[in-house]
């Protein structure tokens, strides 16, 4: 690249700039916000329910037939299962971290619509469901009333009729959670001394139910072809799936050959309840119902957050009297923290840049012009992320930072050149840039294509550990390049512009002690590198030492994948021995929660068992 282009045309290369700027700042609200790059493997779930199925049935009949069927489809890791006395068979298939996760679901979903035909036909009228795994909660919502007027049923219900599908809504939500569901469900009670009495078994009581619940398209009358008289044409109305516990007692179960008729109500009753009663919830030391709220792949998780708080802040002017809401944690609290942290970092590294350019340079025209370079390629560094894929986190906001100091050298080794012809030469700025760019124009690219070549190949690591550090590596390489760039065409057109002849101000009395204290140094090391080269072998040893040193510190310090830091929340499993009943579960959580109310520093605590 010709520099003496950009220093006869200032405007275009001014023009540039500012594109670079303006297209890196429309990116950054578009880039995703979390505290780490996505690196979790994707994952599909396969659910199915086997109702009243003991857990060695539910694995015998479904879960391995899933697994032999699902086992093989491309770049799968591994699989995990899990077969409930409860009935549930629920199957991850867990992929690899390139996979896709939306045809890795299409895949599972075409594996499983193959060998559906030999799944039991309780599980086949259930359904199941293939679904997506997101593991990134955002937050819990805790649905409650203090009052006491309304149960988990109802709020439950209220959670899943009015809440979640308004939340799934908002932008940068994935799928809303509710811990301790209640839905609605006919409960079919059964006396086995009646039943014995009558000659009933719990299969002729399903019989009837399946055979007369049923939705009936009766049809109608008067339709044509109809004879002439025939005036109307009407629609048969008839009962059709049976929905209070007083029609399902009346469900007619057996018929005698005298006639006699043996309804539901004669061996047993009906009720209206909840269809699992297998988790409990509690929050802040009341039973109520949680919302667990997941974030969306590749949004922005606290704009997502924040338009959850909205939303709900609006739902909430419809609740029925007595209902609350609180948000029981919020893992985007250190998100903000960590990123306000590194923010606070990135200014206090700008300022120390700058005063150490005006320090070394001791010019304010000298000193501007790398100051102007440092948002240009910062600020452009965002839209090479949003092209790479890549979002705002710890790791890309830590390699800004580490570039701030990079990005000025280029600039820094432009302005000193020039800075040299016009006061040693007596040039013009004009012609000291085109003869100093002439010098350093391959030095800039050389020292950019260096210390790109060092951090690129940390972005082609495998697994986990490269999908974590390529953020960071492809961050730095960007703000070198960048900086390159505007080495090379925005430096010497300013330089141009703004550089005077008559040396710099560093005859002021201001920088005179720093000076001497500069050349003191310089010549110090003049010394000592004359004897070092005469002194080669104990270089050498000095060397050889020092690399050993570096050797046994790093295997010294603890190394770790993530740093720990503090998430503002903690959480504590308490396993109870295996056959527990769940009110002896619920009070043990009533004795962990009195625990806790004990530490003043917690706000809530939030219990699911």
């Amino acid at each position: 690249m010709n520099a003496d282009f950009f220093i006869r045309r200032p405007i275009l290369a001014t023009v540039c700039a500012l594109l670079i700027v303006l297209v890196g700042t429309i990116c950054i609200p578009l880039l995703p916000l979390a505290e780490y790059p996505d690196i979790a493997p994707p994952r599909v779930s396969v659910t199915a329910n086997y109702i009243g199925a003991s857990a060695q049935v539910v694995e015998s009949a479904v879960s391995t037939i899933l697994e032999h069927q699902i086992n093989g489809i491309t770049q799968t890791k591994y699989l995990t299962s899990t077969s409930g006395n409860d009935g549930t068979s629920q199957i991850s298939v867990t992929f690899d971290l390139e996979r896709d996760v939306d045809l890795a679901a299409v895949d599972v979903q075409s594996r499983v619509a193959q060998v559906e035909g030999r799944l039991p036909e309780e599980v086949k009228r259930t359904g199941i469901s293939v679904e997506k795994v997101s593991t990134a909660f955002l937050l819990a919502i805790g649905l409650y009333d203090p009052d006491g007027k309304y149960d988990t049923q109802f709020l439950s219900n209220y959670a899943d009729l009015y809440i979640r599908d308004a939340l799934k809504r908002v932008k940068g939500v994935g799928d809303v959670i509710i811990f301790g569901e209640r839905k609605y469900s006919m409960r079919v009670w059964l006396n086995p001394a009646k039943m014995a009495q009558h000659r009933i078994s719990a299969m002729d009581v399903v019989n009837a139910v399946r055979e007369q619940n049923v939705q009936v398209a009766a049809g109608q009358v008067g339709q044509p072809p109809m004879p002439s008289d025939q005036m109307y044409q009407m629609s048969v109305k008839v009962m059709g799936r049976l929905k209070t516990p007083e029609e399902f007692d009346n469900l007619i179960i057996k018929t005698g050959k005298d006639g006699s008729i043996i309804r539901l109500r004669d061996v047993g009753r009906a009720e209206l309840g909840a269809e699992d009663y297998q988790t409990v919830v509690r929050y802040r030391g009341r039973a109520n119902v949680g919302l667990g709220v997941l974030q969306r792949p590749g949004s922005n998780a606290i704009e997502a957050v924040k338009g959850v708080r909205e939303e709900m802040a609006r739902l909430s002017k419809y609740f029925p009297a007595g209902l609350r809401y609180e948000f029981a944690f919020d893992t985007t609290r250190s998100v903000s923290e960590s990123i306000s942290e590194v923010l606070r970092t990135l200014a206090l590294a700008i300022a120390l840049v700058v005063l150490t350019i005006f320090v070394f340079l001791q010019n304010w025209r000298s000193t501007i012009i790398p100051v102007i370079t440092i948002p240009v390629s910062l600020i452009g560094t965002f839209a090479f992320m949003k092209l790479l894929g890549f979002s705002i986190n710890t790791l890309t906001l830590f390699g800004i930072v580490l570039a701030t100091g990079l990005v000025v050298d280029d600039a820094i080794v432009v302005i000193e050149n020039i800075s040299r012809f016009i006061s040693e030469k007596r040039m013009g700025a004009v012609q000291a840039a085109r003869e100093a760019m002439r010098e350093v124009a391959s030095a800039v690219i050389a020292i950019s294509l260096v210390l790109v070549a060092v951090f690129v190949p940390v972005a082609f690591f495998p697994g986990t550990t490269g999908q974590l550090y390529k953020q960071f590596a492809l961050t730095i390489a960007c703000s070198v390049s960048i900086s390159a760039f505007n080495a090379l065409t925005l430096t010497p057109a300013l330089s141009a512009l703004w550089l005077r002849g008559g040396g710099h101000e560093s005859g002021h009395w201001i920088f005179r002690p720093f000076n001497a204290a500069l050349d003191w140094l310089r010549g110090a090391y003049g010394w000592s590198l004359g004897w070092t080269l005469k002194l080669k072998v104990l270089a050498i040893a000095v060397f050889i030492a020092t690399m050993g040193a570096t050797w046994w510190l790093f295997k010294a310090v603890p190394n770790s994948f993530i740093p720990n830091e503090d998430q503002g929340y903690f959480i504590t499993i308490v396993q109870g021995p295996e056959g527990v009943s769940l009110n002896y579960t619920r009070n043990v959580l009533k004795q962990v929660e009195k625990i806790f109310d004990g530490i003043p520093e917690i706000e809530s605590t939030f219990g699911v068992a």
